[in-house]
């Protein structure tokens, strides 16, 4: 029986750091942008290395497995590749502004293809759960994590080589600051010294480029610290009322750990940064199929303790995935439409979840 303490407790700092998210989101958009102005990098690739890093996935599926549940870990995973591209990456698509499509990057189009050619690996490979295999694989998925954590990091430093010295503002507030405190000269026959203006309005300093990487991180942090509560907070009050491990963990634990996802593909739809969208889907789902899938089956071994994932959920991975490739490449004219149909296709899969693949309403 559900204690009525501990799940009053979770609840409130389950709401409660909701506001920790938001925070953390917003300087993590703003101040992204900024460094990616500063060194003439892609938004994309700073997202990738950011964004992208499912550090309280990570965390969540190291906890399950120090516990003994496995299958929670693992369908935490799934579920969550399903949810940032369904949940999360439908959300920035519907918040971008309306009328105006979106651009792509060729780097947003480049990683699209990777993580596709990475879901079609892991897809058949999570199924068959056998000892060899997954060491394996496991090993390998590890090993492919570590060339992409290289490949970026080689980006960033030819970017930085090459980067331009100046660049456009700082920030949302430099931005203000620079639009109002520039004055537009007239003519010099119309200057007269009555009609002179008396003096220059004063120019805010500009912040370093180490202001912005500081507070570029500290979102970041803040959203990584707000994701494991999170995840916590509703691990314990789910288990207050006892749920298969699987079903908890690719519905409620991946909705939860993925809520920084979607305040991040939320604000850089709505502020018009494609480059961070796709960096925070792309990157948080290699950071998930590639690492924490591949820690699961070396740790395991194939035995998960609670039973493995089912065809229908690594059905709706991959053909989510294709469908996220085919809007970054294709399908920047029909965005809004695009993610209202994923955003309702989600929706489809949670009631299907309850009612079909796991039949909790018998």
């Amino acid at each position: 029986m559900a204690q009525g303490e501990v799940v009053a407790y979770n609840i409130a700092a389950f709401l409660a750091t909701l506001f920790l998210l938001e925070f953390g989101a917003d300087k993590f958009i703003d101040h992204t942008a900024i460094v990616a102005r500063r060194t003439g990098l892609s938004e994309t690739i700073i997202g990738l290395l950011t964004a992208g890093g499912e550090w309280e996935e990570l965390a969540v599926v190291v906890a399950s497995l120090a516990r003994g549940r496995s299958s929670l870990a693992l369908g935490n995973i799934i579920g969550a590749a399903v949810s940032n591209i369904l949940g999360a990456f439908s959300l920035g698509l519907l918040f971008y502004e309306k009328g105006k499509p979106i651009k792509f990057d060729r780097s947003s189009r480049i990683y699209s293809i990777v993580l596709l050619v990475l879901t079609t690996f892991i897809t058949p490979i999570t199924y068959y759960s056998r000892k060899t295999i997954w060491l394996v694989c496991g090993a390998l998925l590890i090993a492919v994590f570590g060339a992409y954590i290289l490949s970026v990091g080689i980006a960033i430093s030819r970017g930085v080589l090459t980067a331009p010295e100046a660049s456009d503002s700082d920030s949302s507030d430099d931005d203000s600051s620079d639009r109002s405190s520039t004055v537009v000269a007239p003519p010099p026959a119309l200057v007269t010294p009555a009609a002179a203006p008396p003096s220059r309005a004063p120019r805010r300093k500009r912040h370093h480029l180490r202001y912005h990487v500081f507070y570029l991180f500290l979102g970041f942090l803040a959203i990584c610290l707000a994701g494991y509560v999170l995840s916590q907070a509703a691990t314990n009050i789910i288990d207050q009322f006892g749920i298969s491990d699987v079903l908890f963990g690719v519905i409620i634990l991946a909705i939860a750990t993925t809520l920084p996802e979607k305040f991040v593909a939320v604000m850089s739809g709505y502020r018009g940064h494609t480059g961070i969208l796709v960096a925070n889907t792309v990157g948080s789902n290699i950071f998930l199929l590639a690492l924490c899938a591949g820690i699961i089956m070396v740790d395991t071994k194939g035995t998960l303790d609670g039973g493995n994932v089912t065809i229908p959920e690594l059905a709706v991975l991959w053909a989510s995935t294709l469908g996220f490739v085919f809007t970054v490449w294709f399908g920047g004219k029909f965005c809004r439409w695009i993610g209202a149909v994923m955003l309702a296709c989600y929706i489809a899969f949670i009631v299907c979840e309850f009612t079909v693949i796991h039949r909790i309403a018998d």
